[in-house]
């Protein structure tokens, strides 16, 4: 069950949609808390961008229902949301400047300020110079970064980026990161889909897991991470590999022993009747422990590891 203490700027409640006779979403629900970093994970084709696609009144669903905050969906909350498709595409003849203007007034913003606000970005990112160019003069990266000034220009309670780092060098992919980062900090709330797991460890809050059209795991990243968790410590130690390597063969489970520098990295898999206390306590007489850590698995390996599990689940249904 959906269960957040914080508001909900979006929620989606059992939102089915079929395309002839492939079902592209299936019962999948979602919700959004005010204020946060949410991102949309799934492998290819598993639904993220045709639920995108319904959230922007692009598509429609065939069953469910939307609500923005705790009112169901009225076709002007698009005003309300910043756009950012996987498939970028701008007027290649119109000059930037004009462009901007034309798009920003298609969101509502009055031309006067549409014009300041242009201004102020267009100064943040050293762009003045572009402001009379043609768009096809752009390069592709400086074509993104005028896609997305559009694309917040209108200041809108919720940002939705589709493959956000898509195609971006790194320097704008940092850039947009530290914007993102901003933009949430400065109360926006960003719903975004990426196969990016580096950047949702770094920005998420919450995320949805996608996968053949349905939600297969869901919630606060870092308890997440905490869930997956296998009772496994690396630790790092001053000594003679092969004295290490039949210490801890003889007492543990040794997962991996490599070096490190000027030390070596032990990493142990415990198991749950053994703490790490005791791990500690058993090591330190015989060798010196220059550093201790509990391992917690990335999100690309939750992420691998919950497809397959699921994958195989559908195949013993079956």
């Amino acid at each position: 069950m959906l269960n957040f203490k914080l508001m909900e700027i979006f929620k989606a409640l059992n939102i089915e949609k079929r395309f002839s006779n492939h079902l592209a979403l299936d019962n999948l629900s979602v919700a959004v808390p005010e204020g946060c970093i949410y991102g949309l994970l799934g492998p290819n084709g598993a639904g993220k961008t045709t639920l995108i696609r319904i959230i922007n009144q692009i598509t429609a669903p065939d069953k469910g229902e939307l609500f923005f905050y705790d009112r169901k969906f009225r076709s002007d909350d698009v005003f309300q949301i910043g756009y950012l498709p996987e498939e970028r595409g701008l007027y290649k003849k119109m000059k930037v400047g004009e462009l901007s203007v034309y798009l920003a007034r298609l969101k509502g913003v009055s031309k006067h300020d549409a014009l300041k606000r242009l201004k102020h970005w267009f100064e943040k990112y050293e762009m003045q110079a572009w402001w009379n160019k043609k768009v096809e003069e752009l390069s592709k990266g400086m074509q993104q970064k005028v896609q997305f000034i559009i694309t917040i220009i209108h200041q809108p309670r919720l940002l939705i980026f589709d493959e956000p780092f898509s195609g971006f060098d790194p320097i704008n992919t940092t850039m947009l990161k530290k914007e993102i980062l901003n933009l949430r900090n400065q109360g926006a709330t960003i719903l975004f889909s990426t196969h990016d797991m580096g950047s949702v460890e770094e920005l998420c809050d919450r995320i949805t897991l996608i996968n053949q059209s349905k939600s297969i795991l869901e919630g606060d990243i870092n308890e997440i991470r905490k869930k997956y968790k296998s009772n496994t410590y690396e630790i790092g130690l001053d000594g003679d590999v092969k004295k290490l390597t039949e210490f801890f063969r003889d007492k543990y489970n040794l997962v991996e022993l490599k070096r490190a520098d000027d030390h070596f990295l032990a990493r142990i898999a415990l198991d749950k009747s053994v703490d790490d206390n005791s791990l500690l306590s058993n090591v330190i007489p015989y060798f010196h422990v220059i550093s201790f850590n509990e391992v917690i698995p990335r999100m690309n390996e939750i992420f691998i590891k919950v497809v397959q599990n699921a994958q195989k689940t559908k195949q013993s249904d079956n």
